[in-house]
């Protein structure tokens, strides 16, 4: 899997996470593959919530020891 992006939202708590990931998926071209790199045990269920409401594509979550990755296509 080919990512575009990345952002680290490491040691930032909801909605921070959600906003930065956000603002990044505004900026990017539709298909385009944002990965999320969080600390946030909320944020698996926020990122979900989150492409449902915001119609964007969650391809894969993922738990890597401290950290929780998502990766979501722009729509």
């Amino acid at each position: 899997m080919t990512v575009d992006k990345e952002i680290d939202t490491r040691g930032l708590n909801c909605p921070l996470p959600i906003l930065k990931a956000k603002k990044s998926l505004n900026e990017m071209q539709s298909g385009q593959l944002l990965r999320v790199v969080s600390t946030d045990p909320g944020s698996l269920r926020d990122f979900q919530a989150f492409a449902r409401q915001t119609g964007n594509e969650l391809v894969d979550q993922q738990t890597a020891g401290a950290d929780f990755i998502h990766v979501l296509r722009r729509r």
